[in-house]
């Protein structure tokens, strides 16, 4: 996970500000000052499952051609967009005020209404869901899920099929590692909004050497001081490429190996708790010296304190996405896929990338940056954590989703381990 060099594993975040790149027209880059995941908890979300989420939805697949109605972009131009909090960019002076979206309705006419409702997948999903089982409208226009529950809305035929060939920029920039993931082949349904690495976080300083395995995280010097994440599906992938499995056709019995083997560390007291986000308040107090951690989160953790570094183990990690989606019966479907393209143009992503600080999925758009004429800004496209390069990505995965068959059984049992 390379900064300057391949076999780096540190970086330093750097503050942006305010800067011109190349000949393009001037933007202003901007870094959240808290990670948008960092503060799912303390909003009310973190539930593992819930509802029609967890036991199963009913049989309630709707065919193709049932799931678009007239569409209203020609004659009303709005639309209504469904985002995490924190996970867009906004003007310092003026929280209030989105640049790159408001570039997006001065260019187009189009006015998007902007909600930051979505702070746990499950949660949202039990919200919309009873609309789209009953082929009713959700009131969205576009709404953005994280991998697996995308798996669970594409399955169930619950979003509308994304027309390409108005979309050039995402055809043309987006990230090829990204463009056909095992839930959406082809992604004919699904648009990568941000993507990011489930890794391991540690502060080398008070640990005192290197971490490179995820079996490193079981030495006897961490007993106590180890956390991992409390959600299965954030969880389990890392933790089986430590056992040398590959994540995009894992089994059962894989998955069972994992749960064994966290249940013995956590009977000898080894794994301190298990955590949401908050992991990194432990982390920054060092009653925990190494956790599984997202790599967003360590970023904005390394402004502060540098000797807290992000590694994808030698055996690899978890790439994962939070991807857009036109949910069924979406009344304005060619603004929403016209609002998608627009982030996909790289001067725009790099602006959104400059602020999130999560994996670009415009790689593109680190020449943006490099361009810049404020260093430290120019120094975000030489961060493997928002651009990885040829090395890590050889160790970046995407892992299969956990079936709606087996997602019973497995939330069970992993459940009853972290305590849920």
């Amino acid at each position: 996970m390379p900064s300057t060099a391949k076999n780096s594993s540190l970086f330093t975040a750097r503050n942006s500000s305010p800067f011109t790149a190349g000949n393009s027209s001037p933007f202003t880059a901007r870094r959240s000052p808290l990670s948008r995941r960092s503060l799912l908890r303390a909003l009310g979300g973190g539930a593992v499952l819930g509802g029609l989420a967890g036991c199963g939805v009913p049989a309630a697949y709707v065919q193709p051609g049932e799931r678009a109605v007239a569409d209203l972009s020609g004659s009303d131009k709005r639309l209504n967009w469904a985002n995490w909090p924190l996970y867009i960019d906004t003007d310092d002076d003026h929280p209030d005020r989105r640049p790159t979206l408001e570039a997006f309705e001065k260019q187009t006419g189009i006015s998007v209404r902007y909600t930051e409702e979505i702070n746990d997948n499950d949660e949202f999903f039990g919200k919309i869901s009873p609309a789209l089982m009953n082929h009713q409208r959700t009131g969205r226009d576009l709404i953005v899920m994280s991998d697996w529950m995308c798996a669970r809305f594409v399955r169930l035929g619950w979003v509308q099929e994304m027309d390409r060939a108005g979309q050039p920029n995402v055809a043309k920039y987006l990230d090829p590692q990204l463009r056909s993931p095992a839930f959406d082949p082809g992604r004919r349904y699904s648009v990568p909004w941000q993507s990011g690495i489930t890794g391991i976080a540690y502060d080398r300083r008070r640990l005192g050497r290197e971490i490179r395995h995820v079996s490193d995280l079981w030495a006897r010097d961490l007993r106590g001081r180890v956390t991992l994440l409390s959600g299965l599906d954030e969880a389990f992938a890392l933790l089986m490429q430590g056992n040398g499995v590959d994540i995009t056709r894992w089994t059962a019995d894989d998955f069972h190996q994992v749960c064994d083997q966290v249940e013995k560390y956590v009977d000898q007291g080894h794994i301190r708790r298990f955590t949401g986000n908050d992991y990194t308040k432990d982390l920054v107090s060092g009653d925990v010296l190494a956790c599984q951690a997202y790599s967003g989160d360590v970023i904005q953790l390394q402004a502060d304190n540098p000797h807290i570094r992000f590694v994808v183990p030698e055996e690899g990690a978890e790439l994962w996405s939070d991807s857009l989606m036109v949910p069924d019966r979406a009344e304005h479907k060619r603004n929403a896929e016209r609002l998608v393209d627009h982030y996909f143009e790289p001067e725009v992503a790099a602006e959104l990338a400059a602020w999130v600080n999560y994996v670009c999925p415009v790689p593109a758009a680190r020449d943006v940056l490099a361009d810049a004429k404020d260093e430290d800004t120019a120094g975000l496209a030489e961060n493997p954590l928002i651009f990885p390069d040829d090395a890590m990505r050889e160790r970046l995965v995407i892992a299969r989703d956990i079936t709606s068959r087996e997602r019973v059984e497995f939330a069970r049992r992993w459940n009853g381990i972290v305590g849920l």
